[in-house]
């Protein structure tokens, strides 16, 4: 296995016109499972071209180790790829398929051999061997497709959104089979996907992109509850996390003023936001860090503030509800656990969290708390 070292990477079309991968720094860690995660056009595919030598970049280098790989071909990379198409080979059958790159590479045919009933007994596909594509189940050619990048046990391991074919059921099975597999093989890998809940349960690290930039890059729950941007926290989470404009005012205490709430913040923001006295900010708050009051409570929270709210629609989700409530001209997701019947046009007061409340530069976008 290997570290993989992104340094100042850059890869711009059209005579440098387009800026697809703009200065990405980045350190893989050798065996990490490291998710490229953000919107179509954000550059993650392109990044990831370039580690596997596929894209050669207009500026940067790419290190494995101490190897300068940055202009080396893909087949002195030691690195496999698995793509969004299952990309497997419809004449070949199952076990062809799999063998095929460690035919390429003229390996033994009893190695070879080994590699394969090996490969297919990890990916539980050992039965299939003698069937051709045509006669598996999608899930089954992504698989194979799986199998066959793993079988010359690579030093770097790249996966280009593998699931987005599958259905709904199934993505959620190949997810937790493609973590343990990884975690088995302690293969260093990089995953690109622009699904937030495959980052947030795949990824040992997310790093999240967007025009070309890295905004960020953590343990999922640190990018979770600590987006240090309004891209990074609008990005992540379902139902997304609410934002509304507000003014940071100081009126024997500090309170966030909105249309339709006003907010009295707790005395140790008050350092934080000092250059935002009467300057209008960015509040966001997760649908799970409020509840509504009466019907269900914050577990384990100490500071909470409470604003008043109209019930306009409400999502029924059997396990959760979503309250969609109108507070001024403002609507706020509320999310609580299980089946909370509220009547349409019902007045509700609305717990928060301050302890989870976020506050973003307006102008930049940056994250103030």
């Amino acid at each position: 296995m290997v570290e993989v070292r992104l340094e100042n990477l850059k890869k711009y079309f059209d005579r440098g016109r387009v800026k697809a991968v703009d200065g990405v720094n980045l350190t893989i860690k050798d065996g990490e499972f490291l998710v490229l995660l953000g919107p179509s056009g954000c550059g993650k595919t392109t990044t990831l071209r370039m580690i596997s030598g596929l894209e050669t970049p207009t500026e940067g280098k790419i290190y494995f180790g101490d190897r300068d790989v940055t202009y080396l071909p893909p087949k002195d990379r030691n690195i496999s790829m698995v793509f969004q198409s299952y990309a497997v080979w419809p004449h070949m059958k199952v076990y062809d398929n799999i063998a095929f790159p460690l035919k390429v590479k003229k390996y033994p045919k009893n190695e070879i051999d080994e590699r394969v009933k090996w490969a297919a007994e990890l990916l539980q596909i050992e039965d299939l061997l003698d069937r051709y594509p045509a006669q598996l189940s999608g899930g089954q050619r992504q698989r194979v497709a799986v199998a066959r990048a793993i079988v010359v046990e690579p030093n770097v391991l790249l996966m280009d959104e593998p699931l987005s074919n599958l259905d709904a059921k199934l993505r959620v099975a190949m997810r937790a089979e493609i973590k343990k597999l990884q975690t088995k093989l302690k293969v260093t890998t990089v995953y690109v996907t622009h699904d937030q809940v495959e980052a947030m349960t795949m990824g040992d690290r997310i790093a999240v992109m967007n025009k070309g930039h890295l905004l960020q890059v953590g343990p999922p729950t640190e990018v979770y509850l600590k987006p240090n941007s309004l891209f990074v926290a609008t990005f992540i989470g379902a139902p997304e996390m609410n934002i509304v404009d507000a003014t940071v005012v100081e009126n024997d205490g500090l309170f966030l003023e909105g249309n339709g709430f006003r907010i009295r913040l707790p005395d140790d923001f008050r350092e934080l936001l000092e250059g935002y006295i009467e300057k209008d900010v960015l509040v966001g708050i997760r649908p799970e860090h409020m509840t509504v009051k009466g019907v269900s409570t914050l577990e384990h929270v100490t500071r909470t503030a409470e604003i008043e709210g109209l019930v306009d629609f409400v999502e029924a989700l059997g396990t959760d509800t979503i309250v969609h409530a109108k507070v001024g001209e403002n609507i706020i997701k509320i999310k609580i656990p299980g089946h909370v019947p509220l009547p349409i046009g019902e007045n509700i007061k609305i717990e928060i969290d301050l302890d989870n409340i976020h506050i973003f530069d307006r102008d930049t976008e940056k994250a103030i708390i």
